[in-house]
């Protein structure tokens, strides 16, 4: 009778543990994200040589962008394709600085924001900033893929003509 109470108590045991295990949280790697931070690099990288082709590689097929130079959002990866195309081959960055990137989680989204300051070197061979931006890309997991779904582009303190307030 002993040796049954055992084998009993020992099934139970293994069954309990099982049951435990398997309603435990995974905190294993296969739901983390890439490093967004490296998939955003890379992307600046090829920018910075004209291709804007790492961009649009990550992006969504129904990605939105803004940034100061267009009138209005873009929606949608061919419209983000139709901008790029003309000045495809005339970005020139020797490099640039991504200064206090931060990436917010939140399950198969992901925020990365920071700010960018894009150098050019001049022919006497000095460095001249060219571009100060603020940087807010919004990656999503699509299709087991991160995809950047908004993209969202301002810049630094700039020089307005007039004042702008809607203080009254």
């Amino acid at each position: 009778m002993r040796p049954l109470i055992i084998v009993v108590c020992t099934l139970v045991c293994v069954s309990c543990q099982t049951a435990a295990e398997e309603a435990a949280p995974q905190t294993a790697a296969p739901q983390t994200a890439p490093n967004i931070e490296a998939m955003e690099r890379a992307a600046l990288d090829r920018w910075g040589k004209g291709d804007p082709q790492g961009y649009i590689s990550i992006m969504a097929k129904d990605v939105t962008y803004f940034d100061p130079m267009q009138e209005k959002r873009l929606d949608g990866l061919e419209a983000m394709k139709t901008m790029l195309a003309p000045i495809t081959g005339k970005v020139k960055v020797s490099r640039f600085d991504m200064i206090n990137p931060k990436v917010q989680r939140h399950g198969d989204s992901a925020l990365l924001t920071f700010n960018l300051v894009s150098y050019v070197t001049q022919s006497d061979g000095k460095e001249r900033a060219v571009a100060r931006w603020n940087s807010s890309e919004l990656y999503a997991r699509i299709d087991g893929q991160w995809r950047i779904v908004h993209s969202h582009w301002s810049y630094i303190k700039p020089e307005l003509k007039q004042p702008v307030s809607e203080l009254q």
